[in-house]
């Protein structure tokens, strides 16, 4: 009965997690880790003390941190401004493709590829009727790139700054391991894009006004752009990402010319507390042991091996989505023969697992819904066209460059 609750309790956590939302109630993902992690303190055993100390409040603080930083800049329009700039300035249609794919990936890197996602797709729909090109071929190339772009660095998704709080590999030490996945990956992403829609890739006849809107304040996008530059340098120097993170949150919101309510209405509190929640739930099924028995389930498919890890995270990711799928490798990657190998394998594939349908990750639906309401409709057959070769060759090559 002492495995038997938690478990349960897991089990019921995980299938809200999958579905999206259980029949006959309204209870979304964050909701059903709010609840599972409640009912692990009540009647599951896990002492409300040992729950406080389970939740890692390093990735919280980095999280939030990276969001205050994204959120000056989206207020500031650093994001549209660029989106225009990069994409206005291509003429060709295949150009244009190869724009959007590194560019969407590079920026990706940097910051959240969600973020990214929210601000390309009005541009490149704009863009697209304007010149006449079939947009369905730059939402997908800008869907597939983001995730791929965003496996380079500890900051590219809330997985990976997971795994980096966890795992203590610096951010010069990730990104040395997986830039290479990132940039093979989006070169592999250029090169399908391009066959399955080279037909389409016809220069059309009508300009584009770049202009587009002015930034809020040049005053508020230097200092962001300023303070973005010193956290990748910090960063770059081995400095603790979550007081990094912290400090430029902190220094951003020392101003006169913003609302602090603007910037918090931009905070996923949702994912924060998504975060918490599966932070108590797991600690609840590590205590019973459950962990252990999760293990020796895994270790028969070689989940000791690159191949074999990867193998699993990817299925997982896309039945429970990513961030759920790497929490419960938390308690088994530092007993894996090769643990510095194993987090850069399960970041690589969680995030790339996401190109293979739109489900994947929230990056696709962001791109695919932000296209329907602008009257554009990316058919689930349209994506997993790309996103099968995509997500598999991706990987495929992750799985050899870190073995």
């Amino acid at each position: 009965m002492a495995e038997l609750v938690p478990a349960a309790i897991l089990f019921g956590t995980y299938v809200v997690l999958a579905v999206g939302q259980p029949p006959l109630l309204r209870i979304d993902r964050t909701g059903a880790a709010i609840i599972g992690a409640v009912l692990m303190v009540t009647v599951g055993g896990l002492p409300l003390d040992e729950a406080f100390r389970a939740i890692d409040y390093r990735t919280l603080i980095l999280l939030f941190g990276m969001m205050v930083l994204i959120a000056n800049l989206q207020l500031s329009l650093f994001f549209t401004s660029l989106a225009r700039a990069v994409v206005s300035s291509t003429r060709h249609p295949a150009a244009l493709l190869v724009a959007v794919v590194f560019a969407s990936g590079a920026l990706s890197a940097l910051f959240v590829n969600d973020t990214v996602c929210l601000v390309f797709t009005p541009v490149i729909l704009e863009i697209a009727a304007a010149r006449r090109h079939r947009p369905l071929p730059y939402l997908l190339a800008l869907a597939t790139a983001s995730n791929i772009g965003s496996v380079a660095t500890i900051t590219g998704n809330p997985q990976n700054m997971l795994i980096g709080s966890l795992s203590g590999i610096g951010y010069r030490s990730f990104a040395g391991a997986l830039v290479p996945v990132a940039v093979a990956g989006l070169a592999i992403d250029a090169v399908v894009l391009w066959w399955l829609f080279k037909g389409d890739l016809h220069a059309g006849s009508s300009e584009f006004d770049a202009r587009g809107p002015r930034p809020v304040h040049k005053a508020m996008m230097a200092k962001s752009l300023l303070v973005a530059a010193g956290v990748v340098i910090a960063f770059l120097a081995g400095a603790d990402t979550a007081l990094v993170a912290a400090s430029a949150a902190a220094l951003l919101l020392v101003t006169r010319r913003v609302k602090p309510d603007k910037v918090y209405r931009r905070i996923d509190w949702g994912l924060l507390t998504l975060f918490v929640g599966l932070f108590v739930v797991v600690a609840g099924v590590e205590r019973v042991g459950l962990d252990r028995d999760f293990f020796d389930l895994l270790r028969p498919i070689g989940v000791e091996s690159v191949w074999g890890l990867s193998m699993v995270a990817a299925v997982l990711s896309n039945l429970t989505s990513n961030v759920p799928a790497v929490m419960l490798f938390t308690r088994v990657v530092p007993h894996l023969p090769d643990p510095q190998t194993s987090w850069l394998a399960l970041a690589m594939s969680s995030t790339l697992a996401g190109n293979l349908t739109i489900l994947g990750s929230i990056a696709n639906i962001i791109v695919v819904e932000g296209a329907r309401q602008r009257g554009v409709v990316v058919s689930f057959r349209d994506y997993l066209r790309v996103g099968l070769p995509v997500t598999l060759a991706t990987i495929a090559f992750g799985i050899w460059w870190l073995s």
